[in-house]
Parts: structure tokens; C-alpha cells; sequence
């Protein structure tokens, strides 16, 4: 879609001259120009972020003949989607609005594997579950420290 298309577009959906569409549009997208000229980043709030980035000068490598190419430092736009843009182009990771609702859920898990954690004495295992996915990850632990004791008995039980 072209800047004319979607002013056409806006100006049928509000029955609006295109012209004063179209100035409409130039002006919101010359603004959005100046405040990330200036360094500061534009937040439209359900579509997405603008935002200028520094990148550091660096040595690279030439793929074909292997060597090292300097590349001076520059600014950089960087658009950042939401999730409402991503959730309605299909892009969203599945698992991340799952993982609020699940983790409540699984704090009653969480709790009774302290029991676990001081039992088997794992402090790798503790450490991991103060992480962000840290019921999944502590379960896993808690799995991997029960699997020693248990699994031992069970080899001493079936033999």
C-alpha cells in the first residue's frame, strides 16, 4: 500500500477531501521524521516503537576473501512491533501470553519443589528458579534432583 492508497482509504472512511487526507498524513510522517532525527524515539502504543540506535565502529570479515574490513559507527532506525501488530499479522510467539496465566498455576508446584531443592541440596537448581521461566526450569530441576534419589531406589527396589 502506498501513501496515496491509504489516504484515498481514510479519506472514503471519513468522508473527508483526499487532499486534507493526504496533508494529514505527510504532516504525521514529517513529525515522526523530526523527533527521531532529534534521538528520541516515537511510541505509537498498540502498532509499534521507533527508535534510532548507535551502533559501535567494528572489524568485520570479507566472507570471500577473509579479510578484516573496518565499518565506521552510524545511527540505525529500529522499529520495534507490538503486540497487537504482531498478534493480527500472525507473528506473535505462542508462548508468551501463556506464560502469565500458566505460571499461577504453577506457583503451588514451585512451592512444594523447595521442599525438593533443600531435600536434594541443589543450589544450581535454586538459582534457576529466581529466573524469568523459572517454574519450568525448576521443575526440570527438581526432576533431575529426584531423578538421583529416586531413581536410585527404584534401581535398588526392581533388582
Amino acid at each position: 500500500m502506498t501513501k496515496n492508497e491509504l489516504a484515498r482509504e481514510l479519506a472514503d472512511d471519513f468522508e473527508l477531501p483526499r487532499r486534507q487526507v493526504v496533508e494529514i498524513v505527510e504532516a504525521m510522517l514529517d513529525r515522526i521524521t523530526e523527533v527521531l532525527k532529534s534521538g528520541d524515539r516515537v511510541q505509537l502504543t498498540p502498532f509499534g516503537q521507533f527508535k534510532i540506535r548507535d551502533r559501535a565502529a567494528r572489524v568485520a570479515r570479507n566472507p570471500q576473501t577473509g579479510e578484516p574490513v573496518n565499518v565506521p559507527a552510524k545511527r540505525v532506525l529500529k522499529f520495534i512491533a507490538g503486540r497487537s501488530l504482531k498478534e493480527a499479522v500472525g507473528t506473535a510467539k505462542p508462548g508468551r501470553g501463556g506464560a502469565k496465566k500458566g505460571g499461577a498455576k504453577k506457583g503451588g508446584a514451585k512451592k512444594a519443589g523447595g521442599a525438593k531443592k533443600s531435600a536434594g541440596g541443589s543450589k544450581a537448581a535454586a538459582g534457576r528458579g529466581a529466573a524469568a521461566g523459572g517454574a519450568r526450569k525448576a521443575g526440570g530441576a527438581k526432576k533431575a534432583g529426584g531423578a538421583k534419589k529416586a531413581g536410585g531406589a527404584k534401581k535398588s527396589r526392581g533388582r
